[in-house]
């Protein structure tokens, strides 16, 4: 019981991401397993203050991590052919609507967003269960992909 509570308090209200947001700090949301059998990755979308905007970037990495390394930053991109660390998807002026354009574009969920960093706590507890490939630890569904990774 204290294992799930503890899941659900990292997660931050609308009011406290756009906060963090207006403050010049990132936000992120772990978006579970993607890939296939052969070739199994993970992915997480990343909302990151630039200059006057904000940008939307979706990570997708190989999911090389375990129980003692979960360091997504350290992982590979799933697509050797891939140079950058992350895509970028789209930009808006607001963090609301950054926030609403990164949920549209990749599925993520407003009341799972995490400060940065905090996404490497998501993908230890995603290792941890076992990796499930339908829904989080917490049995919260992976969002469905609406773009192409």
């Amino acid at each position: 019981m204290v294992a799930l509570y503890a899941s659900h308090v990292r997660y931050l209200a609308e009011s406290f991401a756009l906060g963090a947001l207006r403050r010049g700090r990132t936000v992120e949301q772990f978006l579970g397993p993607v890939g296939s059998p052969e070739c199994p990755g993970v992915h997480y979308v990343e909302v990151r203050p630039a200059k006057a905007q904000y940008e939307i970037f979706l990570h997708t990495l190989e999911g090389i991590g375990h129980e003692t390394f979960a360091d997504l930053v350290e992982f590979p991109p799933l697509d050797p052919d891939d140079e950058e660390f992350g895509r970028l998807l789209a930009t808006r002026d607001d963090p609301l609507a950054a926030l609403t354009a990164a949920e549209d574009v990749t599925g993520a969920v407003r009341g799972r967003w995490v400060n940065a960093g905090v996404v490497q706590d998501e993908y230890h507890d995603y290792v941890m269960a076992g990796r499930p490939a339908n829904s989080s630890p917490d049995e919260h569904p992976w969002p469905g992909p609406p773009f192409s990774s």
